[in-house]
């Protein structure tokens, strides 16, 4: 399946340096490889690597493996090789001939994968039918992947399937430290930048743009629905808080539980579930809302809450090593930490934020900084340098 749709936002996406490939010489091709389609923080990053290398000059292609959502926001020159997730082995088979299939086509000058599928996979069949170095950007614990495609990824990473491997923290960092020394080698630190979701409506006119109550405390959260994100004890707020509301932006397999949840709990009437937005759309989400909720139970960045403190919304976030390094800003915290699964706790630190006006005042003070600590064009311009780095290595 090939499908491609034009789009001028993206490649018109600006840059301040301005580096790309040298004048005079023919621009890289650079693929984009993803394991499915949605709006979710794996897909933004990679949306904005390839906007941000567009506009210095690279030819960019997104590939993915299947589309997972009907409402994804795709760049331009995008390609699938399924139409929905493969439920069989030939089905699979398919997807994978299509996917060698679409990379001899396209015939890049350097990969870029992204996720643990996306770089196993990505990275196995590209290096079969191509001779384009893989950059493999790893957003995934590694125990968050099964045991099969984490001995994949070990020794993929490890005999030189992949040129050069970036992790997003340095708590992945640290998490990969026990994999062997030729793997470790490959690793580089490369912080994620973000588009500045600041909003630009009042929260009036946000929450009627999203049919959301008007005159309510109104917690929120942007994340898949997935067991491991604890959505879950978000829900559980409400049930001591007849006068709190939530507004939960995602999709997932995880919806009907919640669901259930928020009935036997007896909050259905103020739980309200947006659905998958745009990225173009997330500051208006943030508009709506007076706390940023995140009980996540693992992650790698953090790139929703990160984008929703910078945008001045108070959050308060699971208290995981990885969030208190990426949510401060010259050593002063960004976010309110706690214990999420305590829920008298989580209670009490969203009602703390509602009632402290000094306390938000400072969240959003040091927040100012996350621009500038995850700047947007220094992502950029650090995966230009490894890409033309790859390039010229492999032509060697």
């Amino acid at each position: 399946m090939l499908h491609y749709t034009p789009s001028t936002d993206l490649r018109e996406a600006p840059t301040a340096s301005g580096i790309g490939p040298k004048a005079g010489k023919p621009k890289l091709r650079v693929m984009l490889v993803q394991t499915q389609a949605e709006n979710a923080g794996a897909q933004e990053i990679s949306r904005l690597v390839g906007a941000g290398l567009a506009a210095r000059g690279y030819e960019v292609a997104n590939l993915f493996f299947f589309r997972r959502s009907a409402s994804f926001d795709e760049p331009p020159n995008t390609f699938y090789c399924a139409d929905s997730r493969p439920g069989n082995p030939l089905a699979l088979l398919r997807m994978l001939w299509t996917l060698a299939g679409h990379i001899r086509t396209i015939r890049p000058d350097v990969v870029l994968t992204f996720q643990h599928f996306g770089n196993v996979i990505g990275g196995a069949v590209s290096s079969l039918v191509s001779r384009a170095p893989v950059i493999a950007n790893q957003v995934s614990s590694a125990m968050s992947m099964s045991w099969p495609v984490r001995v994949a990824d070990i020794v993929m990473g490890s005999v030189g399937f992949f040129q050069c491997i970036t992790l997003n923290s340095q708590a992945m960092e640290r998490e990969y430290a026990r994999y062997p020394a030729p793997y470790r080698a490959r690793m580089k630190h490369v912080p994620h930048g973000f588009d500045d979701k600041s909003h630009g409506l009042s929260k009036e006119e946000a929450r009627r743009q999203f049919k959301l109550p008007p005159d309510h405390v109104l917690l929120g959260c942007a994340a898949r629905l997935h067991p491991h994100k604890q959505l879950d004890a978000a829900i559980r707020l409400l049930a001591n808080e007849p006068s709190w509301q939530l507004a939960l932006a995602g999709q997932g397999a995880d919806e009907p539980r919640l669901r259930a949840l928020a009935d036997q709990l007896k909050v259905s009437g103020r739980l309200h579930f947006i659905g998958e937005i745009p990225p173009r759309q997330m500051a208006d989400f943030l508009a709506c809302l007076d706390v940023f909720v995140f009980p996540t139970q693992a992650e790698t960045f953090g790139l929703a809450a990160v984008e929703a403190a910078s945008a001045g919304i108070p959050c308060v976030v699971n208290d995981l090593p990885v969030l208190r390094e990426v949510l401060s800003f010259e050593g002063k915290p960004t976010a309110i930490f706690v214990d999420a699964s305590d829920q008298a706790a989580f209670s009490a630190a969203v009602a703390k934020v509602l009632t402290d006006q000094t306390l938000r005042d400072a969240l959003r003070q040091s927040a100012k900084g996350l621009r500038s600590r995850y700047s947007l064009d220094g992502m950029i311009e650090e995966y230009v340098q490894i890409l033309d780095a790859a390039v010229t290595r492999g032509a060697q």
